[in-house]
């Protein structure tokens, strides 16, 4: 926009086109906000001078900040922290529109995760950063967001815990956790992770501090420090909230919390484990409103969508999705399912734990410690007249082959393995004891997949690669026609990272009749690989650069991801 805009003001004699020309170089060296560089060398007074000028542009209202009195209420429907990313602050809501005001109008990606937060319909005004900044410390500085719980937590003496070799007392511990400050500094926490988009929140405990971090597109993200001292309560305060025994702190401990937030609700999976200077605690996010299970919005390619697709659709015959912990594999197998979700087949699974609930399947939650397996769910599952089975995992040979079984007798079976590769999941279901000749013949596709970041569509520009950068990629000849790189700069929408989202790559082996005959004579992986990739299979590594040359993904990403 800055270039647009200095047009703008250049043509209505408000700067000169030298000033524009310095301002605008400052903004490409310097990385200076437009309107930051004319105050700086004195083209203008201040930003309010350009406020008119950008709003008569956009065709929205402009306003000075100053001169309006906001509604608290109103103001905290956008988390403090939000607030001060983006710097936007709301100024009313009538029925569903929210008006908020922002420097940045044109800012696309702000708006639409306003939007998000806050369930309204956003209509920007245009108004100062430094008038935003300033009703930020204003408005926010008395209530509400976790920074100021913190604090009046820190100043609260009268709850401080004794710390003995045993812990605090049960009493204590319900005295505190009952503490409405307390309750108000969990709940933010488990609130502002929902809305930052977060998939986990790590509750970690060390000698003199707590940690706590999110899990924000695969990255940990240290958030706020916490009083110390409340380590304990605080601890405790989420095991009542996921029915645990608070007393217990010297085993792991596993739970569930349900709330609603923004509409919704929200599974929380908790897990808790004694450390040596406390409990660690792990909260799994498991937010319905997050999980894509639209396969065109996965990241496929569209040629290895319309193998996956065909795949998924045969009548019997297994299908296995492999990569390690992290890479989609659950995602990508609802997917499938909720496709294959129709009134005329019974789907059931077998999962360890179940993430998220579908009309119309038959989700088991594996319970190894009272003997419900994977094996034994498969045997039951045999019992209830199934079309398609789903497999949380393969992880030992008596499950592996009961599902090669399950496939060959006209049931259609979905699992996931650890491996690296596609190839070297058939050298895996060997190596359990599954006989060669069986996983021939009952395997249909196996795919193995990653997720990689996407580079921030605000501030994504064009690199230069260096030759032996090419050559390090080390694909077939044809990839490289066209090799364009890219990355980004980081600005205020992605929090200076300039990554935002993830997408998946993926490798996707049918088996064709010449890998059946492979696998039949015993032949190693690299012997597969190379028919397969002889036959279209596109690698992990090949995939990663068709979306680096797309613009999707930086070069750093993809070596960072996958390997030749």
């Amino acid at each position: 926009m800055s270039a647009e805009l200095s047009t703008i003001l250049v043509q209505a004699g408000k700067i000169t086109q030298d000033q524009a020309d310095e301002a605008m170089a400052a903004v490409k060296t310097k990385k200076e906000k437009f309107s930051d560089a004319l105050v700086r060398i004195g083209a203008i007074k201040s930003e309010d001078e350009i406020s008119g000028f950008i709003g008569k542009h956009l065709k929205i209202g402009a306003l000075h900040l100053s001169d309006v009195e906001l509604n608290p209420d109103v103001v905290r429907l956008i988390p403090v922290d939000i607030a001060r990313k983006f710097k936007v602050i709301a100024i009313s809501k009538i029925n569903k529109t929210l008006l908020v005001a922002i420097s940045d109008p044109n800012n696309i990606y702000v708006l639409d995760a306003l939007k998000f937060i806050t369930g309204c319909t956003v209509q920007p005004a245009l108004a100062a950063q430094e008038d935003i900044l300033k009703a930020i410390e204003q408005y926010y500085k008395d209530g509400g967001e976790l920074s100021e719980i913190v604090k009046g937590m820190e100043m609260d003496e009268d709850l401080e815990v004794v710390s003995t070799e045993e812990g605090p007392s049960e009493t204590d511990l319900m005295s505190q956790i009952q503490d409405k400050p307390l309750v108000k500094l969990v709940d933010s926490i488990i609130g502002d992770a929902i809305r930052m988009g977060a998939s986990d929140i790590h509750f970690e405990m060390y000698e003199k501090r707590i940690r706590v971090r999110y899990r924000i597109d695969g990255e940990l993200t240290e958030m706020a420090p916490l009083p110390f001292k409340y380590r304990a309560a605080i601890v405790s305060r989420i095991k009542i909230m996921a029915d645990l025994d608070i007393s217990e702190r010297r085993l792991p401990q596993d739970g569930r919390i349900k709330i609603k937030i923004l509409g919704r609700t929200v599974d929380l999976r908790v897990s808790s484990l004694p450390t040596i200077f406390g409990e660690k605690v792990v909260m799994r996010i498991l937010d319905p409103q997050a999980l894509k299970v639209d396969m065109t919005q996965l990241g496929f390619r569209e040629q290895d969508l319309q193998k996956f697709h065909e795949k998924i659709h045969s009548p019997y015959g297994i299908i296995l999705v492999t990569g390690p912990t992290g890479s989609g594999k659950t995602t990508t197998l609802y997917s499938a399912l909720q496709q294959l979700n129709t009134i005329d087949v019974n789907i059931m699974t077998a999962e360890d734990p179940v993430e998220f609930n579908f009309e119309g399947i038959n989700q088991v939650a594996v319970k190894s410690e009272i003997g419900l397996t994977f094996a034994a769910a498969l045997r039951s599952f045999l019992r209830q007249d199934p079309d398609i089975v789903m497999l949380g995992e393969i992880r030992d040979g008596e499950t592996a082959e009961i599902a090669i079984k399950a496939a060959l007798t006209g049931h259609l079976v979905f699992s996931t393995l650890h491996t690296n590769d596609a190839p070297s999941s058939v050298t895996r279901l060997m190596d359990m004891g599954t006989p060669h000749y069986l996983v021939a013949s009952a395997t249909q596709l196996i795919m193995a997949q990653r997720m990689m970041k996407k580079i921030c569509p605000k501030c994504k520009e064009e690199v230069n690669l260096t030759p032996e950068q090419v050559e390090s990629l080390k694909v077939p000849p044809e990839l490289l026609k066209g090799i364009r790189a890219f990355r980004g700069r980081g600005c205020s929408s992605c929090g200076e990272t300039g990554k935002a989202g993830r997408t998946g790559i993926y490798e996707v082996m049918p088996i064709s009749p010449a890998l059946e005959d492979l696998i039949l004579q015993k032949a190693p992986d690299s012997e597969l690989r190379k028919v397969a990739l002889a036959e279209g299979m596109f690698s992990l590594r090949m995939s990663a650069v068709e979306k680096m040359k797309q613009g999707i993904v930086s070069i750093d990403e993809l070596f960072a991801v996958t390997t030749t």
